[in-house]
């Protein structure tokens, strides 16, 4: 059964000029997929593709200008606050600047249970160094300010704060990025482990194919907004079917770029403001024909996959 449900899925910003309104911004248009219990869905893209913009409308940070999210078969709009926040959690990707640095360890992580619960100060503290247990820092560090920990064990503490009230589902956006190789491979690691232990759901949003290769079962590709495709992670990996999917991997020395007659990603990403006619892809697809200046794609099933590309 699938914990998180999302329909047509639309976000769009008005860019103004004085007072009149010239243009929108599509950061998503139509996304649409669906995520069952216990599992990843890593989502890829170059930046500005949407990623983040996605993480904030299920997060319930903007309002979406269309389309539905189901957390457990109810529509968020008929889901109170708190219920929200104690379904879906975030780990930022920074974890220099996403923790106070005037706030001891545990406040950090018992924030989101002192602003949802009316537990003592001694409870928050004592809620707070079991849970840095749980992500392995010891209980003895408690007091101690962020500026005091390595970057891995920042994290750490970014990870226990979106696990103290026990969510069903966190979005992991970029949550290695900013670390070193070597600490990356233990957060993943951390991050398997809560989600065997926790039964946990993730999105992991995320420019590594590598870490998205090793964490997923699910992937889902991202250009300008659109999905262009989206199935289980062995297949996208082993058999992508999108021509930006195969150059996304083309471009990406470590996976699949010897096997794939494609050539890597070339051009920059279009502006949003101004996105090209028909397959938003086209100008900068080895495969594109006249029709795609002009057509919008269909998504189509292919294998075990929904693809965006009518040349396929």
């Amino acid at each position: 059964m699938s914990i998180l449900k999302v329909s047509n899925l639309k976000k769009h910003y008005p860019v103004k000029k004085g007072f009149s309104t010239i243009q929108l911004v599509k950061a998503l248009d139509g996304v649409s997929f669906e995520l069952e219990e216990g599992k990843t869905l890593g989502i890829v893209g170059e930046s500005g593709c949407g990623k983040s913009t996605l993480a904030k409308v299920l997060l319930g940070l903007e309002r979406p200008t269309e389309g539905e999210i189901h957390f457990n078969q109810k529509i968020t709009t008929s889901i109170p606050i708190k219920e929200r926040q104690q379904t879906l959690q975030m780990i930022f990707q920074d974890p220099y600047s996403s923790l106070n640095p005037r706030k001891k360890a545990w406040q950090i992580i018992a924030e989101p249970l002192a602003i949802n619960s009316s537990k003592s100060r001694l409870d928050l503290h004592d809620e707070a160094a079991k849970m840095m247990e749980v992500v392995g820092l010891r209980r003895n560090m408690a007091d101690r300010y962020p500026h005091m920990f390595s970057g891995g064990q920042r994290q750490r503490l970014g990870v226990a704060r979106a696990l103290m009230l026990h969510p069903k589902i966190l979005i992991c956006d970029e949550p290695v990025s900013a670390l070193d190789v070597s600490i990356q491979a233990q957060v993943i690691n951390l991050l398997m482990d809560l989600q065997d232990e926790m039964k946990l759901t993730y999105l992991f949003i995320s420019h590594d194919l590598g870490v998205v290769n090793h964490l997923s079962d699910y992937l889902l590709v991202m250009y300008l907004g659109k999905i262009v495709e989206y199935g289980p992670r062995a297949e996208v990996m082993d058999n992508p079917k999108h021509p930006y999917t195969k150059a996304l991997l083309k471009s990406s020395p470590s996976l699949q770029s010897k096997r794939l007659d494609i050539a890597p990603l070339t051009g920059e990403l279009p502006s949003p403001l101004n996105p090209p006619s028909g397959c938003s892809f086209h100008k900068r697809c080895p495969i594109a024909i006249a029709e795609c200046a002009t057509k919008s794609p269909s998504t189509k099933t292919v294998g075990n996959s929904q693809v965006a590309c009518d040349l396929i």
